[in-house]
């Protein structure tokens, strides 16, 4: 791969193959086809657990494994609006995150800037937002009117089942052994969106390998109970 601009390091995990797609299957087809089928701006939204930052970085894993140069950026962490500068000569930029930008000036410049730039080439600019793009504020119009233009694709959450094979694939990428029992009882006993399972997964992973021990259901609910408030 490439070397991304920015320094953004990518997570190992984020890959389409560990995506579990459930009802947004559609949607990921089209962005593993990369620059075959992708449209030149795509916009993804959902709620909070839906993969869009998952989604984003697979694209730019995938584009670097095609040779290509891409980058992420997370707009919520990012800088200032400069960091954008020279990303329009790449074949794919990803900002996650649009909502929690847009509402400034500088940065809504910024991604107009990006995006007219963009239409010279033959590089494609993929955004996400929580809000449904017709709710998210712009400080800039113009930029409004483009990006909506744009094919705009929701994100679902996944129900049980699919988190469920998730969280084993998930463990399966660790080394673990998560039986079907045990990923229920995850499911039925923590949060249900996809950041707080994996979190608890990733400190579950910990655990096990402190004490030596498989992930079973009393393993699990010991540890879990171990770590609530207010316990000893």
């Amino acid at each position: 791969m490439q070397q991304l601009p920015l320094r953004v390091r990518l997570r190992d995990t984020a890959r389409f193959a560990s995506y579990v797609r459930g009802r947004n299957a559609e949607v990921v087809s089209l962005l593993v086809d990369g620059a075959r089928r992708s449209p030149r701006v795509l916009w993804l939204w959902g709620r909070a657990g839906s993969g869009k930052t998952h989604l984003l970085q697979a694209a730019c894993a995938a584009a670097g494994e095609r040779g290509g140069s891409a980058t992420y950026l997370d707009l919520e962490a990012a800088a200032e609006p400069g960091w954008l500068e020279g990303c329009e000569a790449l074949d794919l930029v990803c900002l996650d995150g649009l909502d929690r930008a847009v509402g400034d000036a500088a940065w809504c410049g910024a991604i107009f800037r990006l995006h007219t730039l963009m239409q010279d080439g033959s590089g494609r600019l993929y955004v996400t937002s929580t809000q449904p793009p017709s709710s998210v504020e712009f400080q800039l119009p113009d930029l409004r009117s483009r990006l909506l233009a744009s094919s705009v694709h929701q994100l679902h959450e996944l129900d049980e089942p699919g988190q469920v094979e998730a969280l084993q694939l998930r463990a399966g990428q660790r080394g673990l052994d998560l039986s079907d029992e045990a990923a229920w009882y995850l499911v039925h006993r923590l949060p249900r969106d996809m950041h707080s399972l994996c979190s608890v997964l990733d400190r579950l992973d910990e655990a096990s390998l402190a004490a030596q021990r498989r992930l079973t259901v009393p393993f699990l609910k010991g540890v879990l109970e171990s770590q609530e408030p207010g316990a000893s």
